[in-house]
């Protein structure tokens, strides 16, 4: 059963500022996240701007995952 979950922009945005400013992100971050971007109706295109940044930053290697 997937959960859709909204982040208010302001959320978004202070979690996306939080992690790249530490550099890392927790498993329930990315899990946030993976469910923001899989329930399309829910984010709005800044949202999904906020959070493919993240996920960009991790492909470089950028940001580490911790538990």
């Amino acid at each position: 059963m997937t959960k859709k979950v909204h982040l208010p922009d302001s959320d978004v945005e202070q979690m996306v500022n939080r992690i790249i400013a530490c550099g890392r992100i927790t498993r329930k971050d990315q899990r946030q996240f993976m469910s923001a971007l899989l329930s399309q109706q829910t984010i709005n295109q800044a949202e999904h701007d906020l959070i493919n940044r993240v996920f960009e930053l991790l492909r470089a290697g950028r940001l580490r995952i911790v538990d």
